[in-house]
């Protein structure tokens, strides 16, 4: 696998890009306010093979709590750089960068404001006084990390494009490239370039397809930056894996991505081990595989003998071809792992690529320092509930908070989205129906507002 060539990035002792070797990281879950649990959760990362650790900041306050908890990490040997995550709070960034090694921004909230999903018109010259304020703003921050060192990432989410984006160009791949192209003139024209860029959707086809288009975009104006490749809101489990390796895989096939990361509802040191494996299967050619297209059918053949490696090893190497909308049917041969696993793992694929719908589909978050109640168990209870032939037409969603959920759940039917401490929001697509319902009665308001809609349940 030939990786293209990109600018090599400083991130406190260790490089992402160039002739670095792919990073792994993933992201607390914690309370960033508690500094012990904090650290405890980021050295379970490391120590699972986490190369970096990212850690949500809500607000200012938190932020100067990085402080602590960076030091304490120090204090007991842990070199490993620390990102912050930043959303809506331009002041956090600023306070952040004073503390960690990397700083993660949200072109659609950095700036702009959040989105509430309404068409706004603009006249150009309009739209360019407000690339003319991101500007003043944006700079404010590059010259505190030019003074600190810290790089930055440029994270664009597909659930979090600013209105003024999605009036213009929609909520689209085209996008996504243009909220990230936007803040990278800046970065060109100020000279900073510790910057890091990623391009995020729970839908793969949207993912591939915006980091295939900001790849030209940026060679066309001379840029060669880094990408972390994640795939939001891949759920848990088997599901959540395949979602990922899909998504993830299809791209390093392409040479494209420097850093990632998987993930996945469950405790974030879980993530490690199965971005190393994909990175391993990818780069080391373990396994065969034979390939034809008959018409609209995808066959492929494998001796791959490991259920777990075929989860991420399969869909990877398969995702261009599913994605390209030209294969409707998928047949695995694996000779190795039985006709039934076979058939299963190809109606899985197909779902996580979006080409067939087999059973109820299920988006959710990994949760961070901003999921105020239990996102795992509530993963588990919607499953248990709302997994049945009956209803395998929709697409649920269950969302730790409102950073990206509205937006990134806005192709699923339902939503069930964190509103606070136990509290819970009800979605019928990206409208609020129901608001800061105790968590104890939402699985209840969410049967009713199902039937309400017609659903048999």
């Amino acid at each position: 696998m030939e990786r293209r060539v990109t600018r090599q990035v400083k991130v406190g002792n260790t490089y992402i890009g160039g002739n670095s070797p792919i990073l792994i990281q993933s992201m607390l879950n914690t309370m960033t306010m508690n500094t012990e649990e904090s650290v405890e959760q980021a050295i379970k990362i490391v120590d699972a093979g986490g190369e970096l650790v990212r850690i949500t900041a809500q607000g200012v306050r938190e932020a100067e709590n990085l402080k602590n908890i960076r030091e304490e990490f120090r204090r007991q040997g842990y070199s490993t750089p620390i990102s912050a995550d930043i959303h809506f709070v331009p002041e956090a960034a600023l306070e952040a960068a004073k503390w960690v090694e990397k700083v993660r921004i949200n072109p659609g909230n950095f700036i702009d404001k959040r989105a509430t999903f309404n068409k706004i018109e603009y006249t150009d010259e309009e739209y360019e006084q407000e690339l003319m304020r991101l500007e003043v703003k944006f700079k404010e921050f590059l010259d505190v990390c030019r003074r600190s060192g810290a790089a930055i990432r440029i994270g664009t989410n597909h659930g979090s494009l600013s209105d003024r984006i999605m009036s213009r160009y929609g909520d689209t791949p085209e996008g996504m490239v243009e909220a990230t192209m936007e803040f990278l003139r800046v970065c060109v024209k100020e000279n900073f370039h510790n910057v890091v860029i990623s391009l995020k959707s729970s839908i793969c086809s949207v993912m591939v397809e915006a980091v295939r288009k900001l790849v030209s975009a940026m060679e066309r104006e001379g840029m060669n930056y880094p990408l972390h490749l994640g795939v939001t809101e891949a759920g848990e489990g088997e599901d959540g894996r395949i979602k990922s390796a899909l998504g993830i895989g299809t791209l390093l096939c392409e040479g494209v991505g420097d850093t990632i990361r998987v993930s996945l509802t469950e405790a974030p040191e879980a993530e490690i081990p199965v971005a190393r494996r994909l990175v391993e299967l990818l780069t080391t050619d373990s396994y065969d595989l034979r390939c034809s297209i008959d018409g609209e059918v995808l066959k492929a053949r494998s001796t791959i003998s490991d259920r777990d490696d075929a989860k991420l090893f399969l869909p990877a190497k398969l995702g261009a071809y599913l994605l390209s909308g030209k294969v409707k049917e998928l047949i695995l041969e694996l000779p190795d792992l039985g006709d039934d696993f076979a058939k299963r793992l190809a109606q899985n694929i197909l779902q996580a690529a979006g080409v067939k719908r087999f059973k109820t589909e299920f988006v959710s978050c990994p949760g961070c320092g901003r999921t105020l109640f239990d996102l795992q168990k509530a993963v588990a209870e919607v499953k248990q509930e709302f997994n049945t032939p009956a209803l395998s037409s929709l697409k649920i969603a269950v969302m730790g908070c409102v950073v990206n959920g509205p937006g990134e759940m806005g192709d699923a039917d339902y939503g069930y989205v964190g509103a606070g401490s136990g509290k819970v929001n009800l979605y019928k697509g990206k409208k609020l129906v129901e608001k800061a319902i105790p968590e104890s009665e939402a699985i209840e308001r969410l049967k009713l507002l199902m039937r309400r809609n017609g659903e048999n349940i």
